[in-house]
């Protein structure tokens, strides 16, 4: 059975898929850090420092140290519920006579 394209052919119809792949997913990069931009920008609000005195300084810090210890925490508790949750499924499946 001979090819009804030429090896040429097919050699240009694969460059050119790649490039038009590589064109979208260069597309998709752009689009989902606007994304993220602009999502950020909504859920922010911009952090305003000139004007404030040393202790209104010391009182944001403190403010928004708590804030990362609170995220922190549920980042952690995340974290540790998922992880036990993935070790208790695995140890079920080890105890189950079927291993499923």
């Amino acid at each position: 059975r001979k090819s009804k394209i030429t090896a040429s052919r097919k050699l240009l119809l694969k460059s050119l898929m790649l490039a038009k792949a590589k064109e979208e997913w260069d597309q998709e990069i752009v689009d989902k850090q606007s994304e993220k931009e602009r999502y950020l920008s909504e859920r922010i609000t911009p952090l305003h420092t000139s004007g404030l005195s040393l202790s209104q300084l010391q009182d944001l810090c403190r403010e928004l140290h708590e804030k990362v210890e609170i995220v922190d925490e549920e980042r952690y508790d995340i974290e540790a519920m998922s992880g036990m949750e993935g070790r208790k499924k695995m140890f079920d499946a080890a105890k189950s006579p079927t291993g499923q």
